[in-house]
């Protein structure tokens, strides 16, 4: 996972890059940093700053919110968006229910990411901070803007 072809192969099947350019990926693949997380590792928590993006590769970690359980993210899934869209805390917990391979960006090279893509990716980022935010209004049976 660690050659630049490795990583813009992994990131092409991954469906918020699905519909790059073989050079948006290969620019995005550049400034993506690969790591590994074991069972259980913490990988962000709901309330802390946000720092980093991720895109799941292979394994499975589980999101929650108020310490119950609003999903699982698998190969192609990616999270940490929120809190670097809008600068804010993070809205839920993540936690790898299995060995992880991760490709994270800064919120720097996330900035990046989105200048060297932004037509093809801003609509799948707002499609899923959407879906989201509902989820989360779901689940806590409140609308977050008060309606």
């Amino acid at each position: 996972m660690t050659t630049l072809d490795d990583r813009v192969e992994l990131l092409r099947n991954a469906t918020l890059f699905s519909g790059c350019t073989d050079d948006e990926l290969a620019r995005i693949a550049a400034l993506a940093t690969p790591r590994d997380a074991a069972p259980g590792e913490l990988l962000c928590t709901e309330g802390a700053p946000g720092e980093e993006f991720f895109v799941v590769v292979d394994g499975t970690a589980e999101a929650s919110v108020g310490g119950e359980k609003v999903g699982d993210l698998g190969a192609g899934s990616f999270f940490g968006e929120m809190a670097l869209i809008d600068g804010g805390d993070r809205t839920a917990t993540v936690t790898a229910t299995s060995a992880l391979q991760l490709l994270v960006l800064s919120r720097n090279d996330f900035n990046s990411m989105l200048a060297t893509a932004m037509p093809t990716l801003a609509p799948k980022l707002l499609e899923v901070v959407g879906q989201r935010m509902r989820e989360m209004q779901d689940q806590a049976g409140t609308s977050p803007f008060g309606y």
